[in-house]
């Protein structure tokens, strides 16, 4: 099942994907929230007709799927190549950080460089949404507290990440720093979450194109690490972290984002992405 919102930002409606990539208007909830995501919500939801619901018609922007996230995680270095490509050894425990939950926003909503941004920068991820309380779990429990997946693109700053200062939270919450969609797809229908393609492309070059089957850490790992130290809630986001082909590790050089750039991007089974850059307006 595809879940997602649809409309204009702050009045998004809930939305339903059928099997031949419509959309439809989900009657019977007024949105999809952290209580949508319990499993026998999801169950009822799941036994609806999708051809009883309202065909939306048109091409409405898509919001992020859920609403009232309260927890953006993020995990980083979790590909041996991205961690070599960044001269970083592989980690011997997963490098977990924040981004805020104001940075959330729909999958191609336009993203503002930061003003006096020296190197913005791309990553596209798998993103893992949770449906049930996570507490000191397993691995071997962690996927049954997923709700399902989706795209997400860690945009980073990385003057700010790396070096002003230790933490890397600084450089990864930027307003519109989180572009997420274009739709919460349940975790029955992606199966398992360690064989799914990725890619993502700048003004259509191809920079990235991996596969979750080379992650570090495995989500269910992911999952069960950050039970231990913080308290997993319904409609919280983690990233799971990116493949090789970021900016920042370009070669001969690096290189990083400019307005007027075009960011697509995509997972199988999960949907794209398209983001327009554009400079930051001083607000006055």
């Amino acid at each position: 099942m595809k879940l997602c919102r649809y409309g204009a930002p702050g009045h998004e409606q809930p939305g339903l994907i059928d099997a031949d990539g419509n959309l439809r208007a989900l009657a019977g909830i007024a949105d999809i929230t952290p209580e949508t995501l319990a499993p026998d919500v999801l169950a009822k939801l799941a036994a609806i007709d999708p051809a009883s619901l309202p065909l939306v018609e048109g091409s409405p922007r898509y919001g992020v799927p859920v609403s009232g996230t309260r927890k953006f995680v993020a995990i980083g270095l979790n590909y041996a190549d991205h961690a070599a490509e960044s001269n970083l050894p592989i980690p011997a425990e997963p490098v977990v950080f924040n981004k805020w939950v104001s940075c959330l926003q729909g999958p191609n909503d336009p993203v503002v460089i930061p003003r006096d941004s020296k190197k913005t920068d791309w990553e596209v991820e798998l993103g893992v949404v949770i449906g049930t309380r996570a507490e000191y779990v397993s691995a071997e429990e962690a996927l049954s507290h997923v709700a399902g997946y989706l795209v997400i693109n860690d945009v980073s700053e990385r003057h700010w990440q790396i070096e002003r200062g230790a933490t890397w939270d600084k450089g990864k919450g930027f307003p519109t720093f989180g572009p997420v969609g274009p739709w919460l797809v349940t975790a029955d229908e992606v199966g398992d979450p360690q064989n799914l393609s990725m890619w993502l492309e700048v003004n259509g070059k191809r920079v990235q194109d991996g596969n979750t089957k080379t992650m570090i850490f495995t989500v269910a790992e992911i999952i069960a690490y950050c039970s231990q130290f913080m308290t997993l809630e319904p409609g919280d986001i983690i990233t799971t972290g990116t493949p090789p082909g970021v900016g920042m590790g370009q070669k001969p050089e690096p290189w990083y984002l400019k307005a007027g750039d075009v960011v697509t991007l995509g997972i199988e089974k999960l949907g794209e992405q398209r983001q327009d850059f554009v400079a930051c307006t001083p607000r006055g």
